[in-house]
């Protein structure tokens, strides 16, 4: 098994959560970044993965370590697979936890106010992540608590084109989930 390596400086990305930004220590199996959010957060090796940059990559093409394969030009003989009907309704719709203690490793120590700027922000990064990929839906599962989160992802879904919401399903959800839908302008 592999060991992934982190320098200090590299561009990380962390797995299952919007964060990226830049190794400021490593300490064995522990990674410590700055966000571009300015948040310092530390991390284990196996949550995060190193964003490679362009530079990267051209020097690895012209180092010549690259090794170079025979493509089988020949098409495969086509088997018959069961035929299998995937519902719309069947795929995955994205779903946003939006509670803190799933954002960040430790909030204990920070202000109600600073919480809630960090679930908006995670909120406002999803948003654009759904409209410049075209993704018609999304949940974002926010809780029942005492309504604040609620009612400013409201307030922030209000102010948005194109976009619809609603109390997510009530069945899976309970009241604490909001459906987005974006109004898809086809050219």
């Amino acid at each position: 098994m592999t060991t992934k390596k982190f320098d200090i400086g590299d561009q990380v990305s962390v797995l299952d959560e919007a964060v990226d930004g830049i190794v400021i220590a490593v300490k064995n199996n522990e990674i410590t970044i700055k966000t571009t959010d300015d948040f310092v957060l530390t991390y284990f090796v196996n949550e995060l993965v190193k964003i490679n940059n362009t530079n990267d990559l051209k020097q690895i093409i012209k180092s010549g370590t690259l090794v170079k394969k025979s493509v089988d030009i020949q098409p495969q003989k086509k088997h018959n697979a069961p035929a299998f009907k995937s519902d719309k309704a069947e795929r995955g719709i994205p779903e946003f936890d939006l509670h803190i203690e799933k954002l960040v490793k430790n909030f204990r120590g920070m202000s109600n106010f600073d919480i809630l700027n960090i679930q908006t922000e995670t909120a406002k990064r999803h948003l654009d992540f759904a409209v410049r990929n075209r993704i018609p839906k999304l949940v974002f599962i926010h809780g029942v608590g005492e309504g604040v989160l609620k009612a400013e992802l409201d307030f922030m879904l209000n102010r948005m084109e194109g976009v619809s919401f609603q109390d997510a399903n009530y069945q899976k959800y309970g009241l604490g989930a909001t459906e987005v839908y974006f109004k898809q302008n086809i050219k």
